[in-house]
């Protein structure tokens, strides 16, 4: 049973939008046959659920009343990672720009983080083989006992030009702009701020291909699994 001899491994992306994190954790999970998760689309569709449902995203207890409702449903294939909200597949949907302005919102309320972490929690417990978890607080606060954690970061320039580049015709200022807020907004949240994790591995993607950052992830990994 040559591929059952390795022991599952549980690993932490983290780090700013626009760092290549989901392109990074996907492939490394590809590579190394490992579940996926990217806990961001889970804030996305519960900020989708509230817009869709007319809840005032400006009043954080409105939120929190119906934080619960909202039944999400993450496939951790990393070739096809799907998202379903009350079996609705909201993929596309929740990459709108609306959803983008208003998930930082959403996802500072604590009835709302603490709903999805739990979520989070049990999908990385359901994966046999172990799995890549991809967001903003997985090393610190939703899977802090991970085996590897990574951070990853860029320049606000080099993130907002692959930003750009993902959103076809996008402004790269307006990009750059979006993003300093969208980080100050993460940053400064009371519950779960971004942050890197004290033993968290961080690696700089400003000057690095993708193919660079995934091998690099992907060497970090192996050599935690030969070192258990």
């Amino acid at each position: 049973m040559e591929n059952g001899a390795a022991q599952p491994v549980i690993v932490a992306i983290d780090g700013p939008a626009g760092t290549g994190k989901s392109s990074t954790s996907k492939a490394v999970a590809a590579q190394l046959g490992l579940s996926y998760l990217d806990t961001g689309a889970q804030y996305r569709a519960i900020t989708w659920w509230m817009v869709n449902n007319g809840i005032d995203i400006d009043d954080p207890s409105a939120i929190a009343a119906v934080a619960g409702k909202p039944e999400i449903v993450s496939g951790t294939d990393p070739a096809d990672p799907t998202i379903t909200v009350d079996g609705v597949d909201v993929a596309g949907p929740i990459r709108t720009q609306e959803v983008s302005a208003k998930v930082s919102a959403v996802s500072a309320v604590p009835e709302v983080r603490s709903r999805i972490t739990e979520l989070q929690r049990s999908v990385a417990a359901a994966a046999k083989a172990g799995i890549v978890v991809e967001g903003r607080d997985i090393g610190t606060t939703v899977l802090p006992d991970a085996d590897l954690k990574v951070f990853l970061t860029a320049s606000a320039e080099a993130r907002a030009a692959r930003r750009s580049g993902e959103l076809k015709g996008s402004d790269v200022n307006a990009t750059r702009e979006a993003l300093i807020k969208r980080d100050a907004a993460d940053s400064g949240r009371k519950t779960s701020p971004l942050a890197k994790a004290d033993d968290a591995v961080e690696v700089d993607t400003t000057e690095l291909t993708l193919a660079q950052v995934i091998e690099c992830v992907v060497t970090l990994v192996e050599e935690k699994r030969a070192g258990k």
